[in-house]
């Protein structure tokens, strides 16, 4: 549908001849061009319509079935999410991840009771999933529960929603478990991967707003490659469309860069909140940058970072980073002090020559993780 919007735009403006750049025309055709294009949109429709069906009795034969092994699946679903998982749930499509913890690849409900006594919520990051914790033989979670006796839990959920929107929902699904396991002498700690730590940060300012007893059970919350304050490559998205919509040819093909979700969008500048996103001119047009959200209170906070730069080469203002978020997004730090995170000094770190990715199974980040976790 969004190539045939496409055409008919670039079609519109060819046959008006309108200018290189301007205003170009309202984008559709009239006559027997605009009847076809028209007839193309209804036979979308109708196939979208028929897909949905057909995912229907896929789903209801394969997708929820928990005996069936799938984590290549739980992989093409992931991304599939990350990618339009906000037009899955808009349009009930059941593709849709309903949000939900998981212990080896399987669901667990509050009634099953899975809480420990030291209980770790690790939490994933952009069209990524529960297994993807598991990385080289090595699995964050596996390694601090054999160490250190943690009990971990494997979030899953539609990484193309709103970061708010997942935010309330995760604080809503912490809350149920702790409610069905009630105990005084229990702790949480969130573990979280890149966008993931953006998600537990949504979580808990949505927690005070409604409420919510878990955040007395949270002593500690570790961000890997968070991008606290947006990520380049979604910035420079934003920006060609908006620069790309001055041509009348060239706004059409920059409309096929908007099928992405909103999730995504998010990324640009760490949008945490429903008031964030709410505003369509907030962004990298410096219009409205979302609003500064501090870490919580009371809680033992640590970010790393990483960098693709050798340790001879490491600079703190290194705008790479690991590959997708710069050390000083991950880092929390800002020029503007409002929005400064302000991790303590010994709460935060940088591994050099480490990819986004690596930071899921490289030894020193994990060394660095079981000593955090084992501080009393």
């Amino acid at each position: 549908t969004g190539v045939t919007r496409t055409v008919e735009q670039m079609h519109s403006n060819i046959a008006a001849g309108s200018p290189p750049i301007g205003t170009g025309t309202s984008g559709r055709t009239e006559g027997i061009s605009g009847f076809v294009y028209e007839c193309i949109r209804l036979a979308h429709r109708g196939t979208g319509f028929g897909a949905d069906q057909v995912m229907s009795l896929v789903d209801k034969l394969w997708i929820r079935q928990p005996s069936l092994p799938q984590p290549q699946w739980d992989s093409v679903l992931g991304v599939l999410n990350g990618i339009v998982g906000d037009q899955l749930v808009e349009n009930e499509n059941p593709l849709a991840i309903p949000m939900q913890l998981r212990r080896n690849g399987r669901r667990v409900d509050p009634g099953d009771r899975v809480l420990g006594k030291k209980t770790l919520i690790l939490v994933h990051g952009l069209c990524m999933n529960d297994r993807r914790w598991s990385r080289e033989g090595h699995d964050h979670g596996r390694e601090l529960e054999r160490d250190l006796g943690y009990s971990p839990l494997y979030l899953f959920y539609n990484t193309g929603r709103h970061i708010s929107e997942n935010g309330r929902e995760l604080s809503a699904l912490l809350e149920e478990f702790v409610l069905e396991s009630p105990s005084t002498d229990r702790e949480i700690t969130l573990l979280a991967h890149s966008m993931g730590g953006l998600v537990v940060r949504s979580a808990h300012e949505a927690a005070v707003e409604l409420r919510h007893t878990w955040p007395r059970l949270l002593r500690r919350i570790i961000f890997l490659g968070t991008p606290h304050h947006g990520a380049p490559l979604e910035r420079i998205g934003h920006w060609i469309d908006r620069k790309a919509g001055g041509s009348p040819y060239m706004a059409p093909i920059a409309n096929l860069a908007l099928v992405r979700s909103a999730g995504i969008m998010d990324l640009r500048e760490g949008a945490l909140l429903d008031e964030d996103w709410e505003d369509a001119d907030s962004g990298v047009d410096g219009k409205r940058l979302p609003k500064p959200v501090a870490l919580p209170k009371g809680v033992h906070c640590h970010a790393i970072a990483a960098t693709l730069s050798k340790r001879d080469q490491h600079s703190e203002h290194d705008f790479l980073g690991d590959g997708l978020v710069p050390i000083q997004s991950a880092l929390g730090r800002h020029l503007d002090p409002t929005r400064a995170l302000g991790f303590e000094t010994n709460h935060q770190w940088t591994t050099t020559g480490t990819s986004h990715f690596e930071l899921l199974s490289h030894r020193a980040v994990y060394d660095v993780l079981r000593n955090w976790c084992d501080q009393d």
